[in-house]
């Protein structure tokens, strides 16, 4: 079979150019609000969409920046802003250098076949993250749709001026001490001159602070009352409008995008009106072009403390996108490849990074739209790429009169359509401990770290499935007189046998329950048979738990006798010469008729 099929061009065609026209204003306005600004989205969208429809694994799928991938980028991205004293130019190296690692960590997925582990994602976690992603998007963008900007506010950041001038103190007396040798005569020199620290690099470091105490969800809603009494009307209306064309014209029609309408006439009453509006970031004409720096200033120690961050963007790309690939085979009627589509997904943020973009995954919206307009093979994403990169080449000039307001108000209807409802509506329903594990995971993502807290929500979920596990496992598992609940298989067991059955796996969840089994055996009983018919597995834990048990069996003098052991516990049990130091092979039997003839045969 061809990898290419063009019999479906026209189809493809259509749904490329579609797709490409809706991921235009949500590239943009996701560029803008990572902070690396609009052309940054737009990159990213034409690559990762390129190249992973050439590569991925998902006929249909459409790639590019989705919410998720943003709100995670932009801790890294503000986190070493930050480092470097709010300098763009300095810090992006570093920044892309983790993108391109996030891509080639998705790469090694795709080839460890990582892709079908995805499922076991447990659901409490994604829902709380995904409705946090809504909450951080939301609050973050108040104040650009209201038109307010803290580090432009004059009076706002004289407020930080005294913690300014301490921290250049501070650092010019570090950098000093950190030369080595330093004199009394040369520290006298150095305080001096930070008490005449110039007026512009006071107001540069105040304008910082304030811009790094207003941004993230906390610093939004500290200084929301400050916000609120600065909004500027025509900002405020512009982003106003943009969010009621974008509800509203999906109740005329949904064959256009509403968040294309929305861009164009809010976009088009600024321009045609000249109105005094502030515009997004110029986007740069021509094609774009490799960033050496990445490679030329690479620095092991500046992305170090990101590599955990970077893994995070690799699997949320993982999950973003396969779950998209789910729906694309739902409407599609066909099956995609996981392992192959992490690999796509892998090179397009890869070769992105390298040419400036933030990094992507498989948009849902955008791959629903592409199969609706005809898109049926991968032909139809690497459309969507070429005509995204047409549209840089043809309209970067006038892209760049957007207002920034209009795309805070589509980035506020992403926020609202991100969150997850489902999972909202069934809290007053759903177990406490799954609930728990969502608003754990939206509470400590919205105010903390993205990152960190669905590494915590994902281990108090297994730690949660553990124990549930193990507790129905012990409620099933038993020791019992024979008389009592006797299998339908156990007949003519005489008195002094006592059975032990093991019903699911034993592993460190239901150790417990098992060790008091030498305690709770009467002294009566000469003879214990070990029924593990039902026993799938055994871990390491419950295999020294077993081996402490039968230990103490021996000891009181019992006859021990296994029965029906499947083909792992089996392994495991000989590996550590349970079988047969501890238990000869000749007291081990696959059926419980043969057991029942060596006790007869043995036993008085």
């Amino acid at each position: 079979m061809n990898y290419f099929n063009f019999k479906h061009l026209k189809g493809d065609f259509f749904g490329g150019l579609t797709a490409g026209i809706v991921a235009l204003p949500l590239a943009l306005a996701f560029g803008v609000s990572s902070g690396l600004g609009p052309s940054a989205g737009l990159y990213g969208a034409i690559f990762v969409s390129f190249f992973a429809a050439l590569f991925g694994g998902t006929e249909t799928q459409i790639s590019g920046p989705t919410a998720p991938m943003t709100a995670v980028s932009m801790v890294v991205i503000g986190s070493l802003i930050a480092i470097n004293q709010g300098d763009v130019s300095k810090a992006l190296p570093a920044i892309l250098t983790i993108f391109l690692i996030s891509g080639l960590m998705q790469i090694c997925l795709g080839i460890v076949g990582f892709g079908k582990y995805i499922k076991y994602i447990p659901y409490p976690v994604v829902s709380g993250f995904m409705t946090a992603i809504g909450v951080i998007i939301i609050v973050t963008q108040i104040a650009p749709a209201i038109g307010y900007y803290p580090s432009e506010d004059t009076e706002f950041v004289k407020n930080f001026r005294p913690i300014a001038e301490e921290r250049i103190q501070e650092k010019m007396l570090n950098e000093k001490i950190l030369e080595g040798n330093l004199l009394l005569e040369e520290i006298t020199e150095t305080i001096q001159k930070a008490k005449n620290i110039p007026e512009e690099e006071i107001l540069k470091e105040s304008k910082l602070i304030a811009a790094s105490r207003t941004s993230g969800v906390l610093g939004s809603i500290k200084f929301l009352p400050n916000t609120l009494t600065r909004i500027n009307i025509l900002e405020f209306l512009l982003a106003l409008g943009t969010i009621i064309i974008i509800y509203g014209f999906k109740r005329i029609t949904t064959a256009i995008p509403s968040t294309l309408v929305s861009l164009v006439i809010m976009s088009g009453i600024a321009v045609v009106f000249n109105l005094d509006y502030r515009t997004i970031e110029t986007i740069p004409s021509g094609l774009p072009i490799p960033n050496i720096r990445i490679f030329s200033e690479f620095s092991i120690n500046s992305i170090t403390p990101y590599f955990f961050t970077a893994l995070t963007l690799a699997l949320l790309g993982a999950i973003d996108s396969l779950l998209t690939s789910v729906v694309a085979d739902n409407m599609t009627k066909t099956k995609h490849k996981p392992n192959k589509e992490l690999i796509g997904q892998g090179i397009g943020n890869t070769i992105g990074a390298i040419f400036g973009g933030i990094p992507g995954a498989g948009a849902t919206i955008r791959t629903v739209v592409n199969i609706n307009s005809g898109g049926k093979t991968r032909i139809s994403g690497m459309i969507a790429g070429a005509v995204l990169l047409i549209i840089l080449l043809a309209l970067g000039p006038i892209a760049s009169l957007i207002p920034a307001a209009v795309l805070a108000g589509i980035l506020i209807t992403v926020g609202i359509g991100v969150m997850d409802y489902k999972g909202l509506r069934a809290i007053p329903y759903m177990p406490r401990a799954e609930v728990s594990i969502m608003l754990i995971v939206l509470i400590l993502s919205s105010i903390w770290n993205l990152v960190y807290a669905v590494g915590i929500g994902l281990v108090i979920a297994s730690l949660m499935f553990m124990k549930k596990i193990g507790d129905l496992t012990a409620k099933d598992s038993s020791i019992i007189p024979i008389k009592e609940i006797p299998w339908k298989d156990e007949k003519n067991i005489p008195d002094n046998v006592f059975i032990k059955h093991i019903n699911g796996p034993l592993f460190f969840g239901s150790t417990s329950d098992f060790q008091q089994l030498s305690k709770q055996i009467p002294e009566i009983a000469s003879t214990i048979i070990i029924r593990l018919d039902k026993m799938p597995y055994i871990d390491q834990s419950g295999l020294y738990a077993m081996e402490d048990v039968l230990v103490d069996l021996i000891n009181s003098k019992k006859d021990i006798l296994l029965v029906h052991i499947a083909e792992q516990p089996k392994y495991m049990l000989e590996r550590i010469d349970i079988i047969p130091d501890l238990i000869p092979q000749e007291q081990v039997f696959d059926s419980i008729e043969d057991c029942v003839k060596w006790i007869n045969t043995n036993t008085k």
